[in-house]
């Protein structure tokens, strides 16, 4: 091998090797963190916990919990289970990733660390994407965790083994965990761009508000913030095909967060 042929692909592997490295760290990271560990505890539990509490209310005849289901309250079963969970999920999940988002880029800026990143010999870029993959992988396990704890108790309430309808509405709920989680991204770009974690919080509130008015007014369907609510809720009238337009969220939005790295000052 001749030595720009060596230099060549030492130029190819070299940026895995430290694509690979950043996703170390900030796997390490988060695994350390508070606040990633809260943020599962909240959204496996959490919406465990608070969908026994909303089907113990239904059975005792709590007349507002029944009105703000609709009919979804007197569906039984596995359906009425994942319905429901699905409607808490949508509601809390975009807050609760966007949060852990803005915790994992702002507080490079709000603890002071970002200053000793340009340090290291690994690109600022690299940083920014190795935090999205570890933050898409976390969600992906979220999902998975979720999805089991509505499993147990869809059998500790007696609704036995499933079968392959039920099977069907249980995978719903992954489906949707890992699109929401998804939709958080701009909160990461947001909170690079105003250096800290309330930009980004501030970002996810918007992006709900916006997608609960555009729902409201049932223009949502097609619009990737709002289409995996409308579809997880509703399987049966919404096209599953819209969901295909949510990718374009964080691949414009990761995109952006991994520029604004790259392009990083300390002098702001």
């Amino acid at each position: 091998m001749t030595a720009a042929a060596a230099a060549g692909a030492a130029g190819r592997v070299a940026p895995r090797g430290l694509l690979r490295a950043a996703i170390a760290v900030e796997a390490r990271k988060s695994r350390s963190a508070h606040v990633i560990l809260w943020t599962t505890v909240l959204l496996v539990v959490g919406i465990g916990a608070l969908t026994l509490g909303i089907l113990a209310a239904v059975a005792a005849g709590e007349e507002q919990v029944i009105a703000k289901l609709g009919p979804l309250a007197g569906v039984g079963g596995w359906a009425g289970l994942v319905g429901i969970v699905v409607q808490v999920t949508a509601a809390g999940g975009l807050a609760a990733f966007g949060v852990a988002l803005s915790w994992m880029f702002g507080r490079e800026f709000a603890d002071g660390t970002v200053a000793a990143l340009f340090a290291l010999p690994v690109p600022r870029a690299a940083i920014a994407l190795g935090k999205l993959i570890v933050f898409a992988v976390w969600s992906i396990m979220v999902a998975v965790l979720l999805t089991i704890v509505v499993a147990g108790v869809g059998l500790v309430l007696g609704y036995g083994a499933t079968d392959a309808a039920g099977f069907g509405e249980l995978a719903r709920l992954p489906v949707l965990v890992v699109l929401t989680a998804l939709l958080a991204v701009p909160a990461a770009w947001a909170s690079t761009l105003g250096r800290g974690l309330l930009p980004g919080i501030a970002t996810t509130i918007g992006i709900i508000v916006v997608a609960q008015v555009l729902a409201i007014a049932d223009v949502g369907t097609w619009v990737p913030i709002v289409a995996p609510a409308l579809w997880a809720i509703a399987p049966d009238t919404e096209p599953a095909a819209a969901l295909l337009t949510v990718p374009s969220v964080p691949l414009v939005f990761g995109a952006l967060c991994t520029l604004a790295w790259s392009r990083l000052q300390l002098d702001r």
